[in-house]
């Protein structure tokens, strides 16, 4: 009587993956990974650094933005003249090369499209988010037309926002890529835009690449939220506190 072949035991974290990105459960092989494992993690550094580096395309990305029909795109860059240059000193992203392309505007709300550490992400999903957030903005304020800021940081925001003359200023910009994701986009919403301010006194919503992480119309229901509290308190950053998903979890509690 021959002996039935045992099945090979049942990956305990396959369903775990399922709901992570995070790299676990990787296994080994002797006193090493698996060399699956090996490529599968080289393959995600090179998406990584390749997000970094790829630059803006912003054609394609005025383009897009036409569709929307949200008039006319204008454009800045920071004072770092190239990649290499933008990388090795954050401190000129955050400066403005010049502002004579950003028309001064009586609307409630500016936003900037900046390519920040991953302008894949912008490129990939800048069109659907500023979709979204115009829709759900301009249920209720003015927004101006949109600014494409390219080798920029967060803080060449506050120049641009002044230089438009809006009360609150969304950032949209690419954020640093991970071994797990390299195409997302971070939101920084500051009321009173002006050169000087700090992290302390904006508020960040970040992890924004549908399907994986937040979707478009979430984020600009969140960011809605914050506009409103901001306006009401005369203020942005710690002082002002998310509370659109606790109203949202009381109003389906009562559905």
């Amino acid at each position: 009587m021959s002996a039935v072949p045992e099945r090979p035991a049942a990956d305990p974290w396959e369903p775990l993956r399922g709901l992570t990105q995070a790299r676990i459960g990787l296994g080994r092989s002797g006193s090493s990974l698996p060399t699956r494992r090996v490529l599968e993690f080289r393959a995600a550094h090179a998406a990584a650094r390749d997000a970094v580096h790829e630059p803006l395309d912003v054609d394609g990305l005025v383009a897009a933005l036409g569709e929307l029909d949200l008039g006319d795109v204008a454009q800045v860059s920071s004072c770092a003249g190239s990649r290499g240059e933008y990388l090795r000193r954050p401190d000129l992203g955050r400066r403005p090369a010049g502002l004579s392309a950003v028309p001064a505007s009586d609307a409630d709300v500016g936003i900037v499209l900046a390519d920040g550490l991953s302008p894949r992400a912008l490129a990939a999903h800048g069109p659907g988010l500023m979709a979204a957030l115009v829709e759900r903005l301009g249920a209720t304020y003015s927004v101006a037309p949109p600014v494409i800021a390219t080798q920029a940081r967060v803080g060449l925001g506050d120049h641009v926002g002044q230089a438009m003359g809006v009360d609150t200023l969304v950032v949209v910009i690419g954020e640093r890529p991970g071994l797990s994701v390299a195409d997302s986009l971070g939101i920084y919403l500051t009321h009173r835009p002006r050169p000087g301010l700090s992290d302390a006194d904006r508020n960040c919503l970040s992890n924004i690449h549908p399907p994986e992480g937040m979707g478009y119309d979430a984020a600009a229901s969140v960011v809605t939220a914050l506009v409103a509290g901001a306006r009401e308190l005369g203020r942005s950053g710690i002082a002002l506190k998310d509370s659109s998903r606790a109203v949202a979890a009381v109003d389906g509690g009562g559905a």
